[in-house]
């Protein structure tokens, strides 16, 4: 640790202070953005019982559920539209605040996010313009048995033993410019959060790389996340100042399988909030029923590469790569094997 960090406690404050520990995200990744709803996209989403949504920048970060029947949200290539029904909490979206998105596919663990901005209102209706989609890695879902989970229609006695069982968590953040993003993150009970008086501690774990969070933190540190237990219909929310740190003896209380994590996020002053979403009671996903929509992760991943419209050569290379007949089942095999040896 150099001495400045030291001298703050094991608190990241910039960039290089971040990328020095946890190495700087691939080029490559930027690869796999398209800024547009493809027709796979299109395909996911209307075949997706359930999203996590934010809404705002800075102060104004909130998370919320939508979910119901397969297809409850459609758009174009533009446009997502949101049926104001299908959300939790609607009141979050206001015209001109970032959005951000997860899609799950039950019996996926892949999840699609979209990125935007909310561009108008109607009566029953959200619309957002469109400015990213990609797909995220499986491991979040795999590291907490999202799709093992068998329905529990216990009702939580309190926020804390709710957190305490916690697997999944949603990650709410902006940045400087009010573009918001939402991550996936997934462990075992015990191991995604840890509560202390007024704050919530979590994790850093093998991902997708590309520390959008993290980047977002560093530059506008308010955040909101939505906290579940897979097969519980209730989530927390959580909203409050986050701040990273090396802090060793915090890191220490997150190892899983002997591995220790690099860095631990702090959610200082964190507000918490227990509560039933009709959004997971509508999406009925567990247990998971085998699905039928035919959708592979691996190729929609090739097809965002392909359509990426980055022009250099390494965009092209790896468009011409990924051409080349049978790539998707060897990508999926990379994949796979990705998720075995590093979720930690």
């Amino acid at each position: 640790m150099d001495a400045a960090r030291e001298a703050r406690g094991g608190a990241i404050e910039r960039l290089d202070e971040l990328e020095a520990i946890i190495g700087k995200a691939p080029p490559a990744l930027d690869l796999k953005v398209i800024h547009h709803l493809d027709a796979g996209a299109l395909r996911w989403i209307a075949a997706s019982p359930l999203l996590f949504a934010c809404f705002g920048s800075g102060t104004t970060l909130g998370v919320t559920l939508g979910g119901g029947p397969p297809g409850f949200a459609g758009g174009d290539a533009r446009t997502l539209r949101l049926p104001v029904a299908m959300l939790d909490d609607p009141s979050l979206a206001q015209t001109g605040q970032g959005f951000g998105a997860l899609f799950l596919l039950p019996g996926t663990g892949e999840t699609l996010r979209v990125n935007g901005t909310v561009s108008a209102q109607h009566p029953g209706e959200i619309r957002i313009t469109v400015h990213e989609c990609y797909g995220h890695c499986a491991k979040a879902l795999i590291r907490s048995g999202f799709w093992e989970a068998l329905p529990d229609g216990t009702v939580p006695s309190n926020p804390s033993a709710f957190i305490d069982a916690t697997r999944f968590m949603a990650l709410a953040t902006s940045d400087a410019q009010g573009r918001a993003d939402l991550s996936p993150k997934g462990d075992p009970a015990g191991a995604l959060v840890r509560l202390d008086p007024h704050r919530v501690w979590f994790a850093d774990r093998p991902g997708n790389r590309r520390i959008d969070s993290f980047r977002n933190i560093l530059t506008q540190p308010r955040v909101a996340a939505a906290l579940l237990i897979p097969g519980s219909a209730h989530v927390a929310y959580v909203s409050g100042t986050a701040r990273i740190t090396t802090d060793e003896a915090m890191r220490s209380r997150f190892a899983v399988q002997d591995k220790i994590p690099a860095l631990v996020t702090a959610i200082d002053d964190a507000a918490i909030q227990l509560r039933e979403s009709p959004a997971l009671t509508r999406a009925g996903m567990w247990p998971v029923k085998p699905p039928t929509h035919g959708i592979q992760a691996a190729q929609l991943f090739i097809e965002h590469v392909k359509l990426n419209k980055e022009n250099g050569l390494g965009a092209r290379l790896a468009s011409a790569a990924l051409s080349i007949p049978g790539v998707s089942g060897l990508l999926k095999k990379g994949l796979e094997k990705d998720y075995k040896d590093n979720l930690y």
